[in-house]
């Protein structure tokens, strides 16, 4: 036997020795986890430093009883959950994962249609928390939350590089009435359930980013796509417009831009101007850990959706370069797994996680900086909360996994079509043929 021949994996899992698509595994790649572990030490570093200073918070304006390490806490056991749903999901067999990409999508659907029962319908606002007006999250008491369009997220994923992977395999990737039209009326009920009834742009926007990634992996032609972004977009006007709350966050966006200088500062403009002091007071090397001032209470969500403002305080320019160059490394391996892997479904895998990441962490950074409206979207692995950081935990094990079965160099993959295939099995018969009619 050749000492690199290759055996097909089995549709239900793959032993040590057995390959995907030709490829034999090897060590995957352990710069995707060196990353991840950095962002999370940082972000548990961070949380520990202000965490007394935002209980003190949420206690005086909610009455609460939070304790001076109940953030710390809780990031900590949140970080054991990612890193679980890392490993499980690492270890799940890619195959296993598109066997049950059906039942996946039906579950975050589900899941949704839950919420928006408890929530709007039943009013059980025990298990349903309201954000702006609209039910996001369960809300399970002290065992924390669960929020559905996280899960929609990685069953997108997951389901869209099943389909698409199959019907690269049948060369109907650009066929409009077996790929385009059900991939785009799925999108648009995602979109619907996460932006209309959820109202959460910025989820919505990041759902849409690892679809538009997915499709541009999968070799659909230009023309198609550049059709479906016309309908997105002009979609996505139509959302804004029609909402209130998001016209008032565009509007406010062009007044502090305009306003950047000023002095003044009014409930429209308050939680953007106080993230650019944040990031103003940190200086080249940052105030240093513990001494944060507006994670004293004058930033909203110093926790959450504004961490990235807060360490810009602690950490100053350097340290928040550094942060971003990490997103930036991990960004890049997670396309340098795409680029290298010979089966479509993996590659299509691959890249909806980073589109998923890239919108989060564009978004978010951006917000901070004042160069795009506030999205009220976390920044992955660092800011507080479980169901953000194991989904995208999970995600990335599953890029982790892929990583094992890259090429040494890039795959060019070219568009299969029906006569393709037709002309290759023609070739086929032909062959055989001709060797039946020697012997």
């Amino acid at each position: 036997m050749k000492p690199f021949a290759t055996r097909r994996q089995s549709p239900r899992g793959a032993h040590p020795g057995t390959s995907v698509s030709g490829q034999r595994r090897h060590r995957p790649d352990y710069i995707i986890v060196m990353c991840m572990g950095l962002l999370m030490l940082i972000g548990l570093v961070v949380m520990y430093a202000i965490g007394p200073q935002r209980a003190n918070v949420m206690n005086a304006a909610y009455n609460g009883s939070y304790s001076e390490t109940y953030f710390a806490i809780k990031q900590f056991a949140s970080l054991l959950l990612a890193w679980a749903a890392f490993a499980l999901l690492a270890f799940i067999p890619f195959s296993t994962l598109k066997g049950y990409a059906n039942k996946l999508m039906a579950a975050a659907l589900g899941a949704s249609a839950l919420l928006f029962l408890v929530g709007n319908v039943a009013h059980v606002d025990q298990f349903a928390q309201a954000t702006l007006g609209a039910y996001r999250w369960f809300n399970f008491g002290n065992l924390g939350g669960f929020q559905p369009s996280e899960l929609i997220k990685l069953a997108v994923v997951i389901f869209m590089a099943a389909f698409l992977g199959n019907r690269y395999q049948q060369g109907k990737i650009n066929d409009l009435k077996e790929t385009v039209y059900p991939m785009t009326a799925l999108l648009a009920l995602l979109l619907f359930i996460v932006v209309v009834i959820q109202k959460d742009m910025g989820t919505g926007v990041a759902i849409a980013a690892a679809v538009v990634s997915m499709f541009v992996v999968s070799t659909m032609n230009w023309r198609t796509l550049a059709k479906i972004a016309a309908i997105g977009v002009a979609a996505g006007v139509l959302l804004v417009v029609s909402s209130p709350h998001r016209m008032e966050r565009i509007g406010t966006f062009f007044s502090s831009a305009n306003e950047v200088a000023s002095a003044g500062v009014d409930d429209n403009n308050y939680h953007i101007k106080n993230a650019m002091i944040a990031l103003g007071t940190g200086g080249m090397f940052g105030r240093g850990i513990g001494k944060s001032i507006q994670a004293t209470g004058y930033l909203p969500e110093a926790v959450n959706d504004s961490i990235f403002a807060i360490m810009g305080e602690i950490f100053g320019f350097v340290g928040a370069v550094f942060i971003v160059s990490l997103f930036g490394l991990l960004l890049l391996r997670i396309l340098h797994a795409a680029n290298r892997l010979p089966d479509m479904s993996m590659r299509i895998a691959a890249a909806g996680v980073f589109g998923w990441l890239f919108a989060h962490v564009v978004m978010n950074v951006s917000s901070m900086l004042g160069l795009i409206p506030l999205t009220g979207i976390t920044l992955p692995l660092l800011s507080f909360g479980g169901t953000s950081m194991v989904f995208m935990s999970g995600a990335l094990g599953v890029v982790f996994q892929l990583s094992r079965y890259t090429n040494h160099k890039t795959v060019e993959i070219k568009e299969k079509t029906n006569a393709n295939i037709s002309s290759r099995r023609r070739v086929g018969r032909t062959r055989y043929a001709g060797r039946r009619s020697i012997a």
